[in-house]
């Protein structure tokens, strides 16, 4: 007889879903589509060059450490190189608080596998990213959420919930923010760390876009107030620190990084022997050789010319095309730029016309804890170049125009 599958499909199954966004891609892979959906890096600016001469030189100088199986916290140089980078960036670390994951994505897995429990309270900002969901949604939490004005999280509203909730983790993108690329200040971010510090709950500080700040000045990470605050232990941490390769290399190399005490360390080698053994052992040695040439802070350069100018571009074309109903906070850096409508506009809905008229964008509402959003949508100008941004967001100008008209909410006809 054949198998029925769905009958043995685990309970686990249930928390699990598909990213909405994935979906909308799958939409917008044509070719004339303008893809303002992705949150991509622009592969035309991926080292390859620099890339295929690391290659040579690893395969030549360290072939049994690129090509053999590793230890499964890291590549003893890259840890070692990663310890270096994070101690001139004001995060303390010795090789021994660093874990090397599969991107980003494997430590939002790892994290919840070895701290939740079914049930446990997970706090988030609302709306946040939804890959960060997924991972943690196959560990049954639950939520509290705290909402975001031009600030950041609300702390007034963490506060509050840390009183009422037995909260076991909180997870934060304080800077460059996925979706709406707000940048919390510093007050917000100092106030914070003391009350998670005062609490007792780690903080997980996702920090992809960091380093691409297009103006303004650098604020302090999560993880660098922590240390004033616990006189510089590492093993003292509160917040738990990941960053990523992804958005300064190429998000292919599949390389990122953990910072926590060594006892979380520990715990997280456990959990990641069982899921892939080791990170690709060359992509850590082509990272490690990148860190070891020093050519990181020039690559980054590069990109933060590229989207500074394209950040630039979006904004000037949205207050050209966009009515004055569709409201947005002009990031400082990262990726991402967020819309707001009037309520009454449903952005899932706008995506079907706006495709129709080859243009893509992610709405809002599946990057929203409990509900809500159906009024927003993000954007990426990251992978678009200046004159399509501004070809797209006309259209995309007219598109909200005559749903704003449709539902009676313009004045901007």
């Amino acid at each position: 007889m054949p198998v029925k599958w769905e009958q043995l499909y685990a309970q686990r199954l249930k928390g699990m879903s598909t990213s909405a966004i994935r979906e909308i891609l799958k939409v917008a892979q044509s070719s004339d589509i303008i893809p303002f959906a992705g949150g991509w890096p622009e592969a035309a600016l991926f080292p390859i060059e620099q890339i295929t001469m690391i290659c040579e030189e690893v395969l030549n100088d360290y072939p049994r450490q690129a090509l053999q199986y590793g230890l499964t916290d890291g590549e003893p140089l890259l840890r070692d190189a990663l310890a270096t980078e994070m101690r001139a960036r004001g995060i303390p670390a010795g090789p021994q608080n660093i874990v090397i994951v599969s991107g980003s994505q494997q430590a939002l897995d790892l994290l919840p596998r070895i701290l939740v429990d079914e049930d446990d309270v997970i706090l988030v900002e609302n709306p946040t990213f939804l890959g960060a969901i997924q991972s943690f949604n196959a560990y049954g939490p639950r939520y509290v959420s705290v909402p975001l004005d031009e600030q950041g999280a609300s702390a007034d509203a963490m506060e509050r919930l840390l009183r009422e909730e037995r909260v076991k983790l909180m997870y934060l993108i304080p800077t460059f923010h996925n979706p709406t690329g707000i940048t919390m200040s510093r007050a917000r971010r100092e106030r914070i760390v003391a009350l998670a510090s005062e609490a007792g709950v780690p903080i997980i500080e996702d920090d992809p876009y960091g380093r691409l700040r297009y103006r303004g000045d650098d604020l302090p990470t999560l993880a660098q107030l922590d240390a004033a605050r616990n006189g510089g232990d590492p093993e003292r941490a509160t917040v738990l620190y990941s960053g990523t390769f992804s958005k300064t290399l190429a998000p292919g190399l599949r390389i990122a990084w953990l910072v926590c005490p060594e006892r979380i360390a520990d715990q997280l080698v456990m959990a990641k022997q069982g899921v892939d053994l080791h990170s690709n052992s060359l992509s850590q040695m082509i990272a490690y050789s990148f860190l070891k040439h020093d050519w990181l802070d020039d690559q980054v350069e590069r990109i933060r010319d590229t989207y500074g100018q394209r950040c630039d571009a979006m904004c000037q074309a949205i207050d050209d095309y966009f009515p004055p109903e569709a409201r947005y906070q002009r990031p400082d850096g990262g990726l991402f730029l967020w819309v707001t409508l009037p309520e009454g506009i449903d952005t899932a809905e706008m995506l079907k016309d706006a495709a129709a008229r080859k243009v893509a964008f992610v709405p809002g509402a599946p990057f929203f804890v409990g509900g809500g959003g159906h009024n927003t949508f993000r954007m990426t100008f990251a992978s678009v170049p200046a004159p399509v941004i501004r070809q797209g967001i006309a259209i995309l100008g007219e598109v909200i125009r005559d749903h704003l008209r449709d539902a009676g909410a313009s004045s901007a006809d």
